[in-house]
């Protein structure tokens, strides 16, 4: 869009439709081109037909609000219900778990983190109590955020040399206030499962409730396991978690918003529940922190999840993981670079004691991709679906003659030093 167009003021008369479309399609232009698996993230790709179909399922309602499932939109309601039996299903819950239906994993994490410090406040008997939650450092930001919204004290813990969660030094960290403990399925950075089964009992030796934010592998590890792939136990069938995050909007392949955080059971759940009557109109009650939520994202999480069903998402996660294979062959396969743990998802981290590959992805810019990073230790970054089946091959062959390019300048300047010394 060129600055001429961008308005300053409302506009005195509407725009024909067919002018919205064409401005915005030419604000578009300047965006990445995600569609050709061209940005490390962001876009999840499952099964065109099934994408089609929830897209549909999305326009569907797209008008209604979420907010008033219960009261007007008794189809919304039964949609949101099927979805959490559904997760609660894969997540193996019990009869007595509960979950609920929200925009994001940054929403479900601050769900579980409010329901966790109201527990605390209502076995304490102290409504201001502020209590601390432990987590390792590699952790998402967002329970970061729900601490500064809460005022809640975060204790960051270093993690192992294999990347993941340590049990004994989260032990040593907490005390009577701590009231959380996390895990991850995978963490972000490095694709790696924390060991939940220690964290479990850890949770249950000292009363602490456990949340697993599996945001990005909520609806990709149970399958992950069935397809034979190296997943530890991590869910519900585990006695100390007290609850899980798991975005349908990643790879359960809906279209966003679609997140679901799930309780072990209903006492828990009931303290996410904000109920006010403070004003003339009576109870206020959601089980959401937003209001008005878009319906559309609930019919389109459902139409993907009875689009793919159990043969589909099978089928889907065995391509790409086959795909997740042929990139980590392929970076490791450059000289100079080696992946980062033991990644056993979606995501994979690299780096390089050779050649500094936060330069080297800013070379990859020149030829259209978006890079990803990760700063320790410096290396890049990908979450791989499958919208980069189209773009692996290229993108390994720009990534090695990044590398190359990268290297050849630093022992350039090396040279050019050695001289002038």
């Amino acid at each position: 869009m060129r600055e001429s167009e961008m308005a300053k003021k409302l506009p005195p008369e509407g725009m024909p439709r067919t002018n919205i479309v064409a401005t915005l399609s030419r604000l578009k232009d300047g965006d990445i081109k995600w569609a050709e698996g061209r940005t490390p993230m962001f876009v999840f790709k499952g099964d065109e037909e099934v994408g089609a179909a929830s897209r549909e399922a999305f326009n569907m309602f797209f008008g209604e609000n979420a907010l008033a499932a219960r009261r007007a939109y008794p189809s919304v309601r039964r949609m949101e219900e099927d979805i959490l039996s559904i997760g609660l299903d894969l997540l193996h819950g019990s009869d007595e778990a509960r979950g609920y239906f929200t925009t994001g994993g940054t929403e479900s994490i601050m769900a579980a983190v409010k329901a966790a410090r109201d527990m605390q406040r209502s076995l304490r008997g102290d409504t201001k109590l502020r209590g601390n939650m432990v987590l390792p450092e590699t952790a998402h930001p967002a329970f970061t955020k729900s601490c500064d919204l809460m005022d809640l004290e975060e204790r960051r813990v270093p993690v192992g040399e294999d990347c993941r969660a340590d049990p004994a030094a989260m032990e040593a960290a907490t005390d009577n206030d701590t009231m959380m403990i996390v895990g991850s399925v995978p963490c972000f950075p490095y694709g790696v499962v924390d060991p939940i089964p220690e964290l479990s009992e850890l949770a249950m030796r000292r009363g602490l409730w456990l949340h697993v934010d599996a945001c990005v592998g909520g609806y990709l590890a149970p399958f992950a396991a069935e397809l034979g792939r190296d997943i530890p136990t991590w869910d519900f069938k585990l006695a100390g978690v007290s609850s899980i995050s798991a975005d349908l909007h990643k790879f359960g392949y809906a279209p966003k918003p679609a997140s679901t955080v799930f309780f072990a059971n209903a006492e828990k759940a009931d303290k996410l529940l904000f109920s006010y009557d403070v004003w003339p109109n009576g109870i206020y009650l959601t089980a959401t922190i937003v209001g008005t939520r878009p319906a559309g994202g609930v019919a389109g999480a459902w139409a993907t999840l009875h689009g793919l069903g159990r043969e589909g998402y099978l089928r889907v996660n065995q391509r790409l993981f086959a795909l997740v294979d042929r990139y980590r062959e392929g970076i490791e396969s450059i000289p100079g670079l080696r992946v980062i743990a033991d990644p056993q998802l979606s995501i994979l981290s690299f780096t390089s004691d050779e050649v500094n590959l936060h330069q080297a992805g800013e070379r990859m810019r020149e030829r259209g991709w978006l890079p990803g990073f990760i700063k320790r230790p410096t290396g890049m970054h990908l979450m791989l679906s499958l919208i980069h089946e189209q773009s692996c091959e290229d993108w390994l062959s720009d990534l090695r003659w990044a590398v190359d390019a990268e290297r050849n300048a630093q022992q350039s300047l090396k040279a050019k030093v050695t001289v002038e010394y």
